[in-house]
């Protein structure tokens, strides 16, 4: 059976810009492997309306789960809710579930339940609301759709919520292999065991080190025991550069 397929999208000009450096996908990444659903795309896009409402739409109709990250906060520049509503064809406003949440967390701080913070309460008509056990501030699931912050420790709260609720497949499992070699010697090797074993996925890593040129390889899979067979006609092909 083949895994599900995810998608990521992460919304922010900081992103960008080069101000911020994105650390949620690779921990998405590494998660959904975990769980046996296959990232097959990430994308970043600005803080810009119909880049987003289109991105949304592409993502959703091509993968069975999406995931964005960024652009739910207070400030006038987190539009992301809104362009999801948008994306979905739905109306958008504060929603009394997630106004209590949040009503009840600045009551609790003491700090003022402003408009500002009210915004996080916005929320598309039809989405349930994801935890955020770190701020309270929800994300939402509308669809196949997830909305999550950016910030990397509420992302990574989030997610914690979210995967137990999605359908997983066969977990991803990978062996590597230190080859003292060029790629370019290499190559032919790695085509054949390719075409041997088409249900295993086999990559080339290039890296230089003291002058000398070398690759690892890495053989994915979701069956140990063809990830060991390819593993064995590796070796014995490369014993000598090992």
């Amino acid at each position: 059976m083949t895994n599900p397929t995810a998608a990521m999208l992460v919304i922010g000009d900081e992103i960008l810009s080069g101000r911020t450096r994105d650390a949620n996908m690779h921990y998405l990444a590494n998660e959904l492997t975990k769980h046996g659903i296959t990232l097959k795309e990430a994308r970043v896009v600005s803080d810009d309306r119909d880049a987003i409402v289109a991105a949304v739409n592409d993502l959703r109709a091509a993968f069975d789960t999406v995931f964005t990250s960024g652009g739910i906060g207070p400030t006038h520049d987190d539009i992301t809710a809104d362009c999801i509503a948008a994306a979905f064809g739905v109306g958008i406003d504060i929603r009394d579930d997630a106004r209590a949440l949040l009503a009840a967390h600045y009551a609790k701080t003491g700090a003022e339940f402003n408009a500002a913070r009210q915004r996080m309460a916005r929320i598309p008509d039809g989405a349930t609301l994801i935890d955020n056990p770190i701020s309270v501030a929800p994300g939402f699931t509308i669809g196949n759709v997830h909305v999550m912050a950016g910030v990397p420790n509420i992302f990574q709260a989030m997610v914690a919520s979210v995967l137990p609720t999605l359908t997983g497949g066969d977990p991803l499992l990978s062996q590597t292999l230190r080859i003292n070699c060029g790629e370019g010697e290499i190559a032919g090797p790695l085509s054949d065991l390719a075409a041997d074993f088409p249900d295993l996925s086999i990559g080339s890593y290039p890296f230089q080190r003291d002058g000398a040129y070398g690759s690892n390889i890495v053989i994915r899979g979701t069956d140990a025991g063809r990830i060991d067979a390819a593993m064995t006609h590796l070796c014995d092909r490369f014993a000598g550069a090992l």
